[in-house]
């Protein structure tokens, strides 16, 4: 029985290890909502990886971030940080917008084969 035990300890210190490895290496990019104006409006990220995408929305109101192309929404609270996982993507661009200020809130995350940091 003991050395059951020891086994599930052991296959969960190395679930928690390889979990914790994979997500360390998703690639962070940031855009900020300020005005009602994403910036930076070009974000450049590497094709066929998965990536975490933080918005930080500096405005006194709500936003929702809308992209058809990378099929996502999600609600910007005012003054907080959200994360949206995105990818792994094609190359090629993918339009996004802010529904209550589409005029002004806009953008596109392009993605890269030869990605350079």
């Amino acid at each position: 029985m003991t050395k059951l035990i020891r086994l599930r300890f052991m296959f969960a210190i190395f679930c928690l290890f390889v979990s914790h490895n994979s997500q360390a290496q998703t690639k962070e990019f940031y855009l900020t909502l300020e005005n009602h104006v994403f910036t930076p409006s070009e974000l450049k990220i590497p094709a066929n990886k998965k990536v975490k995408l933080i918005i930080f929305n500096k405005d006194k109101v709500a936003e929702e971030f809308d992209s058809f192309d990378l099929n996502r929404e999600k609600v910007l609270f005012p003054k907080r940080k959200s994360t949206i996982f995105i990818g792994p993507l094609k190359p090629g661009n993918y339009e996004y917008f802010g529904e209550y200020y589409p005029n002004s809130a806009r953008g596109v995350i392009i993605v890269e084969v030869n990605y350079v940091n």
